[in-house]
């Protein structure tokens, strides 16, 4: 049974010069900006006709549902996260760093990424490059490793969208939240009850946010070689 048209395969409409022209390209720029400004729940197709200024029935010519919208919207944004370098592991670090740059710009990027299979033509070129720089390693090697790779950056991405929302909420940043519980966790750890993690907390590393998303990314591309290494 053939399957149905999907939204990359299905032709726009013809151009209308009025009332105001029309693009899927126009609808899903005009989605992410709403997107950018106030998070997901800002958009839909009677939004982003309105930004448009245009009936929201217009947009079903282009646009036939939010879930193809959406995935639109990702994909555009897979635009940015296109991999680079000359062996594997360059191409899956700068993988992780750009999906984690767009993240950055775009935070609605991380409630979407990491769901159901994303499958337009900037999404599919980002995987293709990765593959292709993993050369001769074994497909029973590729899939897992870029399958680690790509969960450690949707968790990591999740995480720290997560910590920023948490900021906006509180009203403190990170530093203004230690100073506040320190108190509390000193108190704590002078029972004597959790000393492991008495240890970590004042004698541990204190990374950066960039720092600790670098460090593990190469715990998770070691592991990586090791196994190719094999």
């Amino acid at each position: 049974m053939v399957g149905a048209m999907v939204v990359w395969e299905r032709p726009e409409p013809p151009a209308r010069p009025v009332p105001a022209p029309l693009s899927r390209e126009r609808i899903v720029r005009a989605a992410i900006g709403l997107a950018d400004a106030d998070g997901l729940e800002a958009v839909s197709l009677r939004k982003v006709a309105a930004a448009l200024e245009v009936g929201p029935m217009r947009l079903y010519g282009y646009i036939a549902t939010k879930e193809e919208l959406l995935d639109l919207m990702v994909d555009a944004v897979y635009a940015e996260i296109q991999p680079s370098g000359d062996d594997w592991r360059e191409a899956l670090r700068s993988l992780a760093d750009a999906t984690r740059q767009a993240a950055q710009q775009h935070e609605w990027l991380g409630d979407l990424i990491g769901g159901r299979p994303q499958l337009g033509p900037n999404t599919l070129a980002a995987g293709d490059a990765v593959v292709a720089a993993m050369g001769e390693v074994e497909l029973d090697v590729v899939v897992p490793a870029v399958a680690a790779v790509r969960a450690y950056v949707i968790g990591a991405v999740r995480r720290e969208i997560a910590e920023r929302r948490a900021e906006r909420v509180s009203g403190m940043d990170i530093k203004e939240f230690q100073a506040a519980h320190g108190p509390y966790l000193e108190r704590t750890f002078a029972t004597g009850r959790f000393p492991a993690l008495a240890r970590v907390v004042r004698d541990g590393p204190h990374l950066s946010a960039d720092e600790t998303f670098r460090v593990g990314l190469e715990f998770v591309l070691d592991g990586i070689e090791a196994r190719i290494s094999r």
